[in-house]
């Protein structure tokens, strides 16, 4: 090879990694994403913890789900609507429909007429607590048998209802979604958690990092945009004789700790001393209790790993859910959520 070729050759390549560094920091161009959360109750009133927390982190949205869909004899119907006893004042509402798939599995399903249905329930609630809204969340983990019938649901609820519509996303539905299909809607939300499954072993079904980064690398491939929904909740597992019976939702260990009938053996395993009612759940003696938790660090490590994968900077961060009892384990900064979200 000639000198001056060489050099041309140097060039290109220099120039060529150049426009891949500026094409990286174009894609990460923008604002810090907004911090939201999800309300998950079925009476919308907001305690002085959750206001201070919106207060603090400047929050200006809330995804509040308005009701589930569910079968009763054969047919789609609503069921636990929320019911708003506070104004929600300034903030932002966005209705979030729970849909369980075997709505969608109904073989003589009228998609058309579900839509209907569900725009007409969600402007009811919207009425009778002067609430305006400009988007509608659908919250569904459709497979591959119900995927047609959901697909078609969703944009017929974005004909009629006019709204920009985001719905959520499992990480294997983002990995395989050549197979799973892509939803018409406007965004997604990247439901970052639940993992795994509910089991008597030590793993933590809420999060686990090795098995989040076996789905990481192909965030970036999908091609809708993206927003992400991390959590911040914990539950107990109740086992017994090495299989699970119920889980304990709102619980942390805490709950046991100062319990005499509960005695800490190898974390996160609780074990009881002896016949026990707590949390409205009977305990029987050598039950035992696993606790599955997110921690500070957890969040931190979840919001670097994706900042890494994912292709464009997300609008938003969505914490999963407002409520004294989770928020009170990350009252440590007063702008943790913030924090968390500025790190993407």
């Amino acid at each position: 090879m000639s000198t001056l070729n060489f050099e041309l050759t140097r060039r290109l390549l220099l120039f060529t990694i150049l426009c891949h560094i500026l094409l990286a920091c174009t894609s990460r161009q923008g604002e810090t994403p907004a911090v939201s959360f999800y309300y998950w109750k079925t009476v919308f009133r907001l305690s002085a913890s959750e206001q201070k927390t919106l207060d603090d982190n400047h929050v200006r949205r809330l995804y509040v789900r308005y009701f589930d869909i569910a079968l009763r004899e054969g047919k789609p119907v609503q069921l636990s609507p929320v019911r708003f006893e506070g104004a929600p004042g300034t903030i932002n509402i966005v209705p979030v429909i729970y849909i369980r798939n075997d709505v969608m599995l109904q073989s003589a399903l009228a998609t058309d007429s579900l839509a209907a249905k569900v725009i007409t329930y969600i402007d009811q609630i919207n009425k009778a607590s002067a609430i305006t809204c400009t988007e509608i969340q659908i919250d569904c983990d459709w497979t591959l048998a119900s995927r047609d019938a959901y697909f078609a649901f969703l944009k017929q609820l974005k004909k009629t209802s006019n709204k920009t519509l985001s719905a959520t996303l499992r990480l294997h539905q983002i990995k395989y979604f050549e197979r799973t299909g892509i939803p018409s809607i406007d965004r997604g939300v990247l439901m970052y958690y639940n993992m795994g499954h509910i089991a008597a072993d030590s793993s933590n079904s809420i999060y686990d990092r090795e098995v989040a980064k076996k789905y990481l690398g192909s965030i970036k491939h999908y091609p809708v945009t993206l927003d992400v929904a991390l959590p911040i909740f914990s539950w107990g597992v109740h086992i017994r004789n090495k299989t699970v019976i119920g889980l304990l939702n709102k619980t942390d260990a805490q709950s046991f700790t100062n319990d005499t009938h509960f005695e800490m053996k190898a974390a996160p395993y609780f074990e009881v001393k002896e016949n026990v009612i707590k949390l409205g759940h009977y305990f029987q003696k050598g039950d035992r209790i696993k606790m599955e938790s997110v921690s500070a660090d957890d969040l931190e490590d979840m919001a670097e790993d994706l900042h890494e994968q994912i292709q464009k900077r997300p609008h938003e961060i969505i914490f999963y859910d407002l409520d004294d009892f989770n928020i009170k384990h990350y009252e440590q900064q007063k702008q943790f959520f913030q924090n968390i979200s500025s790190t993407f």
